[in-house]
């Protein structure tokens, strides 16, 4: 994990680098959130604890000079150091604390929404799946009609130039008919 803390405000969630505010509930804001929440109103913004104690909110310099580490604890007895020392170590667990909670409930949301996204996309494949069968039946029983209908045009073809053959047949026997008739007509009688 990072060693950067990160805005404890919901909407936000950015790493911090220069000014933050510490609140006496174990919480830390950026600088932006914070003093637009503080301005407001004693509460913190994470939580909705009351703060209204003289140290209950700081404003803190996360890049400290080291004339100011020289100087911040300077005087105090070793037991005061310490005591300081430990409520800062447990500042940064508890924040260390609530950013693996606050990963693994992301983590958990994801794979939530990927098995949901799972579930979605596998019916989606089997609907069409069933889809593409369906247009596959149809393909075949249209193709099979389509051949159904060439056959039926090539015998109905076959049988027009079969009767347009008769027909032409008869044209020319009745053409010879009629051309006998005349020359018998129009022959002289004995």
């Amino acid at each position: 994990m990072d060693s950067d803390c990160i805005c404890n405000f919901k909407k936000c969630r950015k790493r911090l680098s220069t000014f933050a505010w510490v609140t006496s509930c174990s919480h830390i804001f950026c600088d932006e959130d914070g003093t637009r929440e503080f301005n407001k109103s004693y509460t913190c913004p994470a939580c909705e604890t009351s703060l209204s104690g003289k140290f209950d909110i700081i404003r803190i310099d996360l890049q400290p000079t080291e004339q100011y580490k020289s100087m911040v604890l300077a005087g105090q007895k070793p037991e005061i150091i310490m005591e300081v020392c430990s409520r800062a170590m447990s500042f940064w667990t508890y924040q260390s604390h609530q950013e693996k909670t606050y990963q693994e409930y992301v983590a958990t949301k994801a794979k939530e929404r990927i098995v949901q996204l799972e579930q979605y996309y596998e019916q989606l494949i089997t609907r069409t799946a069933t889809e593409l069968n369906s247009y596959k039946s149809q393909l075949t029983a249209t193709r099979k009609e389509l051949e159904s209908l060439k056959k039926k045009y090539s015998e109905s073809s076959e049988k027009l130039m079969e009767k347009s053959r008769q027909y032409q047949k008869l044209q020319l026997l009745g053409k010879s008919w009629r051309v006998s008739r005349r020359n018998i007509v129009r022959a002289p009688k004995n």
